[in-house]
């Protein structure tokens, strides 16, 4: 990984402002709301707040302060994820059975953290500053990743109530507008030898490296996402009902699990509906489908006779094209949901939305590129361990920073 130019100066700003947007999330949030953990998957948006804090405590504070002290001698044990270097730690799934440590007391160690990373950041020695920035920006990007996983989760907690509860109501959701976009449309892109993976001093993931060579034929890439009203020509064609679309594993899942749609589409009343951190809307029919999983989004590309891009496919199209997240829909933007192009803004042979508003699903397994080697624990621990059974998303969504993406950004997940 390596390390990003800044100064001191700008190294403490970076890593305050990163640290204040993690509290500024969870501001409209009741003590209540940072408990539930409805699922295994979703963390409580508490465990987050300490989570990224210990990962500076312990990564950081631990390695540069002689004779660091931690917070609390407990908290190791709680707020630990997976990394099996760093010590035992409560298993994920019963993250949200514990009432202790309070909200109060994630904050105050929240607080007494940053300060003592704020004071390091101006008094640590210079031989060993260079080294200090890397781990300290890791932290950083570590956070950012986790406050997309916090818009994500408490979203997903919210949505399990009745009573369709709202997260703020400045989230710019358009509800219920006909559709007006028109069909998808394609962009060609010649095959041959491309280079693809970071490149230069900024930082990366070492999932993103080595460079290398990868051998492509000519294909095309739809111009834009796909929207809500096309994915709902697959829905009403019975494409949740019929197992001809739908890969096996994929299939056992749609019917174990009873998908009708979407993870947040309700049909109420004879029209569709999606859970929006807004509240409950009629359905944008122009406005991106998200919220699918990797079996959904192959299954309607086998559906709509296409497939889906591999990783190298979509990082040559984003290079070619010159796309820049500079125009996509990020967290930065309040949004906080992905937008529906206006009709007037496609233009011909030129991708849209390749950044920002929704991680897109790609047809490459999550795996090493060649010549990848994971680092020693703890740092081996942070992407290598996870190269089996998941899937690639590239370009970020409305939930993630746009100072965090970049065009070799490996996302992955089941």
């Amino acid at each position: 990984m390596m390390g990003a130019p800044l100064t001191r100066s700008e190294l403490l700003d970076h890593f305050l402002a990163v640290r204040r947007l993690s509290e500024d999330i969870c501001a409209p949030l009741t003590p209540e709301d940072h408990v539930p953990q409805p699922v295994a998957d979703v963390s409580p948006p508490k465990w987050h707040l300490g989570h990224t804090t210990w990962f500076y405590e312990s990564l950081v504070l631990g390695r540069y302060v002689a004779g660091h002290q931690p917070f609390h001698p407990d908290f190791a044990w709680i707020l630990n994820s997976y990394y099996e270097s760093l010590g035992p730690r409560v298993e994920r799934p019963l993250r949200g059975t514990l009432s202790r440590p309070s909200t109060q007391e994630i904050g105050a160690y929240r607080a007494c953290v940053t300060e003592q990373m704020a004071a390091l950041i101006g008094a640590i020695d210079d031989d060993q500053f260079e080294g200090f920035r890397e781990l300290t920006f890791l932290g950083c990007q570590h956070e950012q990743q986790h406050q997309e996983l916090l818009v994500t989760d408490l979203k997903f907690i919210l949505a399990c109530n009745p009573t369709w509860p709202v997260y703020r109501t400045d989230t710019g959701v358009r509800p219920g507008a006909p559709a007006a976009l028109p069909a998808m449309g394609y962009v060609d892109f010649a095959g041959g030898i491309h280079e693809i993976g970071h490149e230069g001093d900024g930082f990366h993931y070492d999932n993103e490296g080595p460079r290398h060579a990868s051998f492509l034929r000519n294909f095309r890439l739809g111009k834009s996402l796909v929207t809500n009203g096309e994915y709902l020509q697959f829905v009403e064609d019975g494409g949740y009902t019929r197992f001809d679309s739908w890969l096996s594993y994929a299939w056992t899942q749609v019917r174990e699990e009873s998908w009708t749609g979407p993870l947040y589409w309700r049909h109420i009343d004879g029209e569709w509906h999606e859970f929006t951190l807004g509240g409950l809307v009629r359905l944008d029919l122009d406005a991106p489908v998200c919220h699918v999983s990797y079996y959904e989004a192959e299954a309607y590309a086998f559906w709509a006779g296409k497939r889906l891009p591999t990783e190298a496919e979509w990082e040559v199209a984003a290079t070619v094209s010159e796309a820049s997240p500079e125009t996509g829909t990020f967290f930065d933007n309040g949004a906080f949901h992905p937008k529906a192009l206006r009709a007037d803004a496609l233009t011909p042979d030129r991708l849209q939305q390749m950044y920002g508003d929704c991680w897109e699903w790609t047809g490459s397994a999550y795996l090493p590129y060649p010549g990848y080697r994971r680092f020693e624990a703890p740092l081996g621990e942070y992407n290598g361990k996870f190269m089996v059974n998941q899937m690639v998303l590239r370009g970020g969504s409305c939930a993630t920073s746009r100072n965090h993406i970049r065009r070799t950004y490996r996302n992955f997940f089941k």
